[in-house]
């Protein structure tokens, strides 16, 4: 076939300086993503003193059940849609075309995350959902593009450690959200200074809080904007360009340029591909051939995300119900900010961090499946862990303990599936597919984040309906939700069997493509 030599070329080029700059260019995309999706965790709280406080009352305004709802979950709904519409379009049109248009995206609508329309609660959290709907969409189709362009540059030696650094950029980012909170916070109150709210409930909120929350948002536009102009000149992946676009000279020429070798596509006559290696993603050569695996990479990234994201977005309650965090009433509005981004720093450098490049050192050693299958394992026992004696980690003199065990389960969210379902998916699925299969399974992993959103800030509730925060009804309290936590992740170890290893292997060869190649040689020599 004339696409061999590239595509063997490629599998056993030498790790470049030009890995590297993908492997940046790519990386702040899911560094933004990250930063923007989860730095509304540290300031959901302010939004809920500035909008929704009621004068006379004891406690601190805080977000209705059906606000808080849109706020944190309306991002992921986006994401999920753009992860499945960009997977297919970057089938479609190829990674490059598309790839640019979703940095766009997200410059543009984390400016407008930041603005509002009048002073209304109503126009401003409509106006930070429109937006945030739409950055969400943006970082949806990211996931796939992201992955698939690493996949598809590296050699299959260190192929899993470049895809797992571009997904470590984003604990960089959670860690970088929480940096920032804690710088714009400390200015502001320091310039402002503010009572506690059970000091002076009017005087604890300066009318200048309201510009904190939409300065750290809007701080999100930076990196991603930082990074577009690298993005737009990066070529068309050679395995897109040779296996889809069926063109091995241009493969080959954008390959001799980017990674420094000389590279001369073999230009005899291309044999005419087999009905088998055209089969469509409904048909029932697919089902054959990766049904299973679809499952697997899908159930996994869905079961592992309600655990992940239901653990990040609600930090900040987790933190409250073991005394972490002072009581709302001590503390004045931007105080709050602070004391909820100090918790996600400490988390974040603890446990997000570490396991994400624990990940990229270990992958290509270890393989997939082994820590996938690692990681949910000890996620659940460190859920266990934290539940069953739940009481004795609620007293004051545990707490660090319990933020241990706490950030363990981050470390190995990390050092596991968080990043091992994000790798899987680029590798075992064909190139004209890779990156539609790469967007479902995430979308599936998007889908379970907006469930362990909604779920868990109603069955987070206390079973004590006087310790149940205004407008929402009792729920099932914070250990009963530790322990379905845990159940999830036992239940992640399961479907972790349906998905294959990929260490060491081709794409070509992992995914079944090699075989169809085989006999197309085959056809046309007889």
């Amino acid at each position: 076939m004339a696409q061999d030599s590239v595509l063997n070329a490629l599998d056993g080029a030498k790790t470049q300086w030009y890995h590297f700059t993908a492997v940046i260019v790519a990386g702040m995309g899911f560094f933004t993503d990250a930063y923007d999706l989860f730095s509304i965790a540290n300031v959901t709280k302010l939004l809920g003193r500035i909008y929704y406080t009621v004068e006379g009352s004891k406690k601190p305004g805080s977000l209705p059940p059906n606000v808080s709802m849109a706020v944190n979950g309306v991002a992921l709904c986006g994401t999920l849609v753009g992860q499945i519409f960009f997977g297919w379009l970057g089938d479609k049109l190829g990674r490059k075309k598309v790839y640019g248009m979703t940095l766009a995206l997200m410059v543009i609508a984390s400016m407008g995350s930041a603005l509002s329309f009048g002073a209304t609660p109503k126009g401003v959290i409509s106006t930070l959902c429109f937006f945030r709907f739409w950055l969400g969409f943006g970082i949806g189709g990211d996931y796939p593009l992201s992955a698939t362009i690493m996949s598809e540059y590296a050699n299959k030696k260190t192929r899993g450690a470049f895809i797992a650094a571009v997904f470590a950029m984003q604990g960089f980012g959670i860690l970088f959200g929480g940096i920032v909170s804690l710088m714009f916070s400390t200015a502001f109150d320091h310039a402002y200074k503010a009572p506690p709210y059970n000091v002076d409930a009017k005087a604890s909120l300066p009318p200048q809080a309201d510009y904190v929350w939409r300065v750290i948002l809007m701080f999100g536009a930076l990196p991603a904007a930082m990074t577009f102009y690298s993005r737009a000149k990066m070529p068309e992946t050679a395995r897109y360009t040779a296996l889809v676009a069926k063109n091995a000279e241009q493969a080959a020429a954008d390959m001799s340029k980017v990674l420094q070798v000389e590279l001369e596509a073999d230009k005899r006559p291309k044999a005419s591909a087999r009905l088998s290696n055209n089969y469509g993603l409904f048909s029932g050569e697919f089902a054959r051939r990766h049904g299973l695996h679809l499952l697997g990479t899908s159930a996994t990234w869905f079961l592992l995300d309600i655990a992940f994201y239901s653990q990040n977005l609600f930090q900040k309650d987790i933190y409250s119900a073991v005394g972490w965090l002072p009581p709302a009433a001590e503390m004045n509005a931007i105080q709050e900010v602070y004391a909820v981004a100090r918790a996600q720093v400490l988390i974040a450098l603890c446990g997000t961090v570490p396991g994400y490049w624990f990940t990229v050192a270990f992958i290509d050693i270890l393989g997939r499946f082994f820590i996938q299958l690692m990681g949910f394992f000890f996620m659940t026992v460190f859920m266990f862990a934290l539940a069953i004696p739940y009481d004795h980690w609620t007293k004051k003199e545990n707490t660090i303990g319990f933020l241990t065990m706490y950030a363990l389960t981050f470390f190995f969210a990390n050092f596991g599936p968080n990043a091992t379902t994000f790798i899987v998916p680029a590798e075992i699925f064909p190139a004209r597919l890779r990156s539609t299969c790469h967007g479902l399974s995430a979308a599936a992993g998007k889908a379970g984040a907006i469930v362990g959103a909604f779920g868990f800030m109603y069955l987070a509730q206390s079973k004590d309906p006087s310790k149940v925060d205004k407008g929402y009804p009792t729920g099932i309290g914070m250990r009963n939700c530790l322990i379905l936590l845990g159940v999830i992740n036992f239940v992640g170890m399961l479907f972790t069997f349906l998905v294959p290893e990929a260490k060491g292997k081709s794409l070509e060869e992992i995914s079944g493509e090699n075989e169809d190649q085989e006999g197309d040689q085959t056809t046309t020599s007889t």
